[in-house]
């Protein structure tokens, strides 16, 4: 693609640099070149490891995007002095987002960031200096807030439909497929990700600001290592072979379902296995191995500012995935049960991350029979959220009455929840979340 204008415009092409070249980048990069071209184009890439930026490229060109520069992580400034990109997009390991995000504020350049926006306090606050520093703007991709399910609960609980929201009841299951993956990969490491209720639960705290337009004011929390890990397996008597360190080259991995065989599934060998040599990342680590520091099991009690207290589950080891959300108002309730179709990340079909199975909705207005809403057609992955995502990011600029495009404000107010309960879980103890970081 050479055109440096849209099509049929004077406008030129906004143009897009990425750091992180793993599994969530091609959701970005493949999505701009296959679907707005028109609008958009990539630039550059930089990431730690070579062989996964070729393979980035190599997709480009098969999509009918020119091949771009690539630089390694060391040459991130002269990635954006060299391509200058308008905006960057960052889907790095998630305890690096806020070194690229500050670095690029600071070169005058405005980010798109993958959720969440960073892991703890102190990168949390790092970002929001840069942004009161430079002026510029840092957007948190929340693909959820557009799934047409969740926004027609936000229309319900907007219009009144259950009068005013006093508990909200949310039980979210990542299954053996998916819940697993995160136990294979860099996430199964606390300092990396936060653990599962900063790096996964950020969505579903999101929703909830989003849904009950609030801020968490306190969070109580319980969390424990209950299924994963050698422990585990050991204390259920499961056989001493399943604790392999990493499934390629292990003879016990060859008959556990838990295994991920790279070698089998192209993407992955070709993002994974063949770059090894680079970097030594193991992205088929063993699910009931040494080395993992983040919970499966997470229970936790949240009181919001506009006095609404929600019950909060998430498990990974469930034997289905997606969620149940419960609202208890003044006027009714409302409930939403959601099946997503089992994936895992990076597999190659990315229509199928988070796709329904089925989902249903349900008005229960007080003195009355209930009602079951209609619920738009989505079409693709998560729900149809990241193809309306997708839109509002990379096409043409159209008004949305439901502004669920989020800043860092909701980037930090999401992830406070979870960086509050995973201090809650050390302590024992009911903690302020304004004690942890007081936002404006």
């Amino acid at each position: 693609m050479t055109d440096s204008t849209v099509t049929g415009s004077s406008r030129p092409l906004k143009r897009y640099a990425i750091v992180g070249t793993g599994g969530r980048a091609i959701f970005f990069y493949s999505s701009i070149a296959r679907d707005y071209r028109n609008t958009s184009r990539i630039v550059g890439f930089c990431d730690t490891n070579q062989t996964r930026m070729n393979y980035a490229n190599s997709k480009l060109a098969e999509l009918g995007h020119d091949q771009v520069p690539t630089y390694l992580a060391a040459d991130f400034d002269a990635m954006i002095r060299d391509t200058k990109p308008d905006e960057l997009i960052v889907t790095t390991i998630d305890r690096t987002h806020d070194i690229y995000i500050v670095r690029a504020l600071d070169l005058g350049i405005n980010v798109i960031t993958e959720k969440p926006m960073t892991i703890d306090v102190a990168r949390c606050q790092r970002i929001f200096d840069a942004v009161e520093r430079t002026g510029k703007n840092v957007r948190v991709t929340f693909n959820y807030r557009y799934a047409p399910h969740n926004t027609k609960v936000a229309e319900l609980l907007w219009s009144g439909a259950i009068g005013q929201v006093t508990s909200v009841h949310f039980e979210w299951m990542l299954n053996t497929s998916h819940g697993a993956d995160y136990f294979r990969r860099w996430h199964r490491q606390k300092s990396n990700s936060g653990g599962l209720l900063v790096h996964k639960s950020t969505h579903h705290f999101d929703l909830v600001n989003f849904w009950l337009r609030t801020r968490p004011e306190t969070v109580y929390a319980q969390g424990d290592l209950k299924f994963y890990g050698r422990e585990n397996a050991e204390a259920r008597g499961e056989q001493p072979g399943r604790a392999y360190s990493r499934a390629h080259g292990s003879e016990a991995a060859q008959s556990d379902p838990f295994a991920l065989h790279l070698k089998d599934n192209p993407q992955l060998k070709a993002m994974y296995l063949d770059a090894e040599h680079e970097d030594a990342y193991y992205r088929d680590q063993g699910v009931f191995s040494d080395g993992i520091s983040i919970e499966d099991t997470m229970n936790l009690l949240v009181r919001y500012k506009n006095g609404a207290v929600m019950t909060y589950s998430l498990t990974a080891y469930a034997p289905w995935e997606g969620f149940r959300v419960c609202f208890n108002g003044t006027g009714g309730r409302i409930e939403l049960d959601v099946v997503e179709n089992s994936y895992v990340n990076s597999g190659g079909d990315q229509a199928a991350e988070g796709s329904i199975e089925k989902r249903s909705l349900l008005l229960r207005p007080l003195l009355e029979k209930p009602v079951e809403v209609e619920i738009p057609d989505g079409v693709g992955a998560h729900g149809g959220g990241d193809t309306v995502l997708l839109q509002d990011l990379f096409g043409e600029p159209v008004s949305d009455e439901y502004m669920r495009a989020a800043s860092h404000i909701d980037g930090a107010m999401s992830i406070l929840t979870g960086i509050a309960a995973n201090r809650s879980i050390a302590t024992g103890q009911v903690v302020k979340v304004d004690d942890v970081l007081r936002i404006p």
